[in-house]
């Protein structure tokens, strides 16, 4: 994999550049010392992964992950602190490391990093309206869209549920909110995605789809009562 290191320590690139060279495929192509120096290389050159520091003077890691939206590279976050592990994993990066950064931790995130590259070449395939083709371990399975229940968002995948099963993809669900038909599906969290014509009751916040009832933020909660016609 084709890495970027991004860390306004030196010593700490130093360290990452030491640890990379000890791992066959691994080949770091440049270091940044900043997140404004890594956005303008990234424009011009193709990376496979980024060990992205957080903290950093100007653009922080994480801002850089957000401005490089759903084509950016495999990331792992390598940072002297714990705090923002939370907001880190909503982004769906491969790994977060906390300085000082042990060989043997460092080779457990290359390889779930290395995993993510392999899965992202092609998780999911559109053929039509009508269906998508998943990547169920190592087969590719067609799944008929009426068959989807909902879509639930778990760390670096994302469950889609049918009436007999789920299916975990690696994907976000942003990245599938862009791709299903909006006709079909709405967005009422930040981890439920709908099939609107599998609501049975709308109450108290939540939907109900059979027995499974999903939560609705009330940012969604005016668009989803709009599609659903209520008075």
């Amino acid at each position: 994999m084709i890495t970027l290191i991004i860390d306004d320590n030196a010593i700490a690139r130093t360290t990452l550049l030491e640890l990379t060279s000890q791992i066959k495929g691994v080949v770091v192509a440049c270091e940044c010392g900043n997140a404004l120096d890594a956005y303008n290389y990234l424009q011009e050159n193709n990376v496979d992964l980024l060990l992205l520091d957080i903290e950093m003077p100007g653009m922080s890691g994480l801002e850089l992950t957000k401005n490089l939206g759903n084509k950016r590279p495999v990331i792992i976050f390598t940072t002297s602190k714990k705090e923002y592990a939370v907001e880190a994993f909503e982004l769906n990066v491969a790994d977060y490391l906390v300085k000082p950064i042990t060989p043997g931790r460092f080779l457990q995130a290359i390889e779930k990093a290395k995993q993510v590259f392999e899965s992202n070449k092609e998780e999911i395939r559109w053929e039509n309206d009508e269906f998508i083709f998943i990547r169920d371990s190592n087969i590719v399975r067609r799944l008929k869209l009426e068959e989807i229940l909902y879509a639930e968002a778990m760390g670096d995948y994302v469950k889609l549920f049918t009436a007999k099963k789920f299916f975990a993809v690696h994907t976000s669900l942003r990245s599938l909110e862009e791709r299903l038909p909006a006709a079909r599906f709405l967005r009422i969290h930040r981890s439920y995605m709908v099939a609107i014509d599998k609501i049975d009751t709308l109450q108290d916040g939540a939907v109900l789809i059979g027995e499974k009832s999903l939560p609705v933020a009330d940012a969604y909660r005016k668009t989803l009562n709009k599609r659903m016609n209520v008075l």
